[in-house]
């Protein structure tokens, strides 16, 4: 048997190393339509992707939404219009290493590093004294609750936090089943590190700040996190978070497979405080 994975990996080395020097393909319409609407800030010399619009008059709402693992700030392009007339400013990025920001290698990616990239966008943008409300994925929601315990102990460049809504996230161990494609991504040498969703204590939920509004969106079809035992157990957890069960038959993505149950949910909280 050892063999047999000995001959697999050395017919796997030369199979990478044209894989790395293959130049990447051409972008899409929509990719470059989403690349030109955004801009760059400089982390530590790496340059992250964001985007931010201005939407809804006399709000001072913001909302910074946090994508997932191995995706982007793409993620949220079906619901991002009906956020822009609900919040003043809509603001995403993508994280070190994904998207259309640098991905420098080698490098050890960690959840602490991607929640300081969040906090440095929020400075970038003069938002430090501003309440925001995080909005969150699968591996951002990881980020999220790094994010939250930050601003519970009042580190230094902490959000001031107003709502956290998660969806569909790898936050137990216990429950989390990532996809082969996932399991791939993450043993890949260079980017093993990123995907640190179990480093966090799940203690950073369970202590919430006493007037912080937390919501779960959930799409119950879900592989990674499946049905009853995630939902049973947040439940179980984070009893003063609220829930939104979707429709049975949206799985891992619920802002792409039901935009519109997915606001409908989303919208029913945030305008319930």
């Amino acid at each position: 048997m050892r063999e047999w994975w000995l001959l697999v990996g050395l017919l796997c080395i030369p199979l990478l190393a044209v894989y790395l020097h293959i130049p990447p393909p051409q972008l899409s319409p929509a990719l470059l339509t989403w690349r030109s609407a955004g801009a760059f800030f400089t982390f530590r010399s790496n340059n992250i992707f964001y985007r931010e619009t201005y939407g809804a008059v006399g709000s001072s709402d913001v909302v910074i939404l946090l994508h997932g693992f191995p995706t982007s700030s793409l993620d949220w392009y079906k619901i991002w219009e009906p956020l822009n007339r609900r919040f003043n400013r809509v603001i995403a990025l993508d994280f070190l290493g994904f998207g259309f920001s640098d991905k420098p290698r080698p490098h050890r990616y960690s959840i602490f590093e991607q929640a300081s990239v969040v906090e440095a966008l929020v400075s970038h943008l003069g938002l430090t004294e501003q309440r925001v409300n995080l909005l969150s994925h699968d591996y951002g929601d990881t980020v999220a609750l790094e994010l939250l315990y930050r601003s519970d102990h009042n580190r230094t460049g902490h959000l001031t936090i107003n709502s956290l809504c998660l969806s569909n996230g790898g936050i137990f161990p216990e429950t989390h089943h990532p996809r082969f494609l996932q399991k791939l991504l993450k043993d890949s040498s260079f980017l093993s590190p990123v995907l640190t969703l179990h480093g966090i204590p799940f203690l950073h939920v369970i202590s919430l700040p006493p007037c912080l509004s937390v919501h779960m969106i959930y799409g119950p079809l879900d592989p990674v996190n499946p049905h009853p035992q995630f939902i049973f157990l947040y439940q179980k957890l984070v009893q003063r978070s609220t829930v939104s069960v979707l429709d049975e038959h949206i799985s891992h993505y619920p802002q792409l497979e039901d935009p519109t149950g997915f606001l409908n949910a989303y919208f029913s909280f945030i305008n319930a405080f």
